[in-house]
């Protein structure tokens, strides 16, 4: 057949065949292949993949190709990435789907931090740690041993670890490599608070005593309680020192001179926490950048202004049971923004603003669980067998790490959260360091640490 006559035919057929409904083209289509000998059917099939198979990451513009890749999982993805370097390079350069990937996992996000393969490489170091949490396989322990007396009190900041024992002393550790840094003589200890130059210390023997560090000297005496000291609290700036008490009141001390400034009463039960913090919300009673004073005993925490004034009235009263039915575990979270406080029925988290229970979390599959540290994406929480990280996005459990028989106390300071900053969403970097710490009944001390990525 002449070029001219077949593309006539070939046209004529063309129209016929659009004309068809689709089971006629596909019973057109099969009685074709049946006519068509081995060179048809190999061209057949060297066009079929081309056509069947096309790259349409490759071919579509990128803002579509990101639009379609936010509708899979991140998983999907990494397999997708394995389909050819262009998928690959295309799948790694959407910066959001990588970032919503991370924040998924309760991952810190920095909007500031545009690149691409930034953004993979961050989830996949998250994915990695997530599994090692819930596989119980993120932790790992060490021991501290020095006191030969019980240990009654812990502090933590920046990776050290100061105690305060029965012994009469105080050690300072550097938690990464367990060595003591300093070991000072004091009194008995049941609550520490450090910085840099020096040691504040609340005392069985009803005082308060403030040491330097680098010579053990004791600068400052604090008398005037008359029942054991549980808990201290002190700010350079305000030159303030407070202090909770056995006798039921907190007192207000001067720091630098030791005078009684104040003494607040209220409390009908021992006063086992206190803590000085900055308000970072506006109320009717209060600002932004007030210092406000919390106090908690076995029922009730009490709020109260703090600054450069002496006298100072109960804010706010708060409980979870008006009749005392319920009382409050010895820990206390305070940010500036919301207060929360354990009991037997679930951790209570009050809005600051309003002094208004914002929520009621109680904890699955376990009971009696006691608060060590709350932030905006995690919980970190103990009891007599474990150690508990909770999502508070779902307020389900993602983590559990056994724990030894550490000692008990009822007042709450002979355990202690370590690093906290990873409680706001981790970030790679945040996961390192001290977990958890606890005092031993063989007067060692227990650390719980994160373990090395690998």
């Amino acid at each position: 057949m002449e070029k001219k006559d077949f593309e006539a035919w070939l046209d004529n057929i063309s129209i016929a065949f659009l004309s068809l409904t689709d089971l006629q083209k596909n019973e057109t289509l099969d009685h074709l292949i049946s006519l068509s000998g081995a060179v048809q059917l190999r061209h057949l099939s060297n066009n079929l993949e081309i056509l069947l198979k096309r790259d349409f990451l490759k071919l579509l513009p990128l803002e579509l190709s990101f639009y379609l890749l936010k509708w899979l999982d991140p998983q999907t993805l990494l397999t997708c990435c394995l389909v050819s370097k262009q998928w690959n390079k295309v799948i790694s350069a959407c910066t959001e789907v990588w970032q919503t990937a991370c924040k998924n996992l309760g991952w810190q996000i920095d909007d500031s931090v545009q690149d691409p393969l930034h953004w993979k490489k961050v989830y996949l170091k998250a994915i990695l740690r997530m599994k090692q949490l819930k596989d119980h396989e993120a932790f790992e322990t060490s021991s501290l041993i020095g006191h030969s007396a019980r240990v009654y009190a812990l502090y933590y900041k920046d990776g050290l670890l100061c105690t305060g024992s029965d012994d009469l002393s105080a050690k300072l550790w550097d938690v990464s490599t367990g060595q003591c840094i300093y070991g000072i003589q004091t009194h008995t200890c049941a609550a520490v608070k450090f910085d840099e130059q020096k040691l504040v210390t609340g005392s069985f023997d009803n005082t308060v005593a403030c040491w330097e560090w680098s010579s053990g000297a004791k600068t400052q005496h604090f008398r005037g309680h008359t029942g054991a000291v549980f808990s201290v609290d002190y700010n350079d700036e305000l030159d303030i020192l407070v202090s909770g008490s056995a006798d039921f009141t907190v007192k207000v001390w001067a720091l630098s001179t030791g005078t009684c400034l104040n003494t607040l009463t209220g409390h009908t039960e021992w006063v086992t926490k206190v803590v000085l913090q900055k308000c970072k919300v506006k109320s009717l009673m209060h600002s932004p950048g007030d210092y406000i004073l919390l106090s908690a005993d076995k029922y009730e925490i009490k709020i109260w202004p703090i600054g450069r004034e002496i006298n100072c009235k109960c804010l706010r009263t708060l409980s979870v049971s008006e009749d005392r039915s319920i009382s409050l575990q010895p820990r206390l979270h305070f940010d500036g923004k919301y207060i929360v406080c354990s009991s037997a029925l679930g951790l209570y988290q009050w809005d600051f603003a309003s002094y208004d229970i914002l929520r009621v979390i109680k904890p699955p599959d376990f009971s009696n669980a006691s608060l060590l540290g709350f932030g905006e994406i995690f919980a970190l929480l103990f009891d007599n067998r474990y150690l508990y990280i909770m999502d508070l996005r779902t307020e389900k459990l993602i983590s559990r790490w056994p724990l030894p028989e550490y000692r008990k106390s009822k007042r709450g300071s002979s355990f202690l959260a370590g690093e906290m900053s990873w409680l706001n969403g981790l970030n790679g970097q945040n996961d390192t360091g001290l977990v958890f710490a606890t005092s031993m009944p063989d007067h060692s001390i227990h650390l719980v640490l994160w373990k090395e990525h690998g």
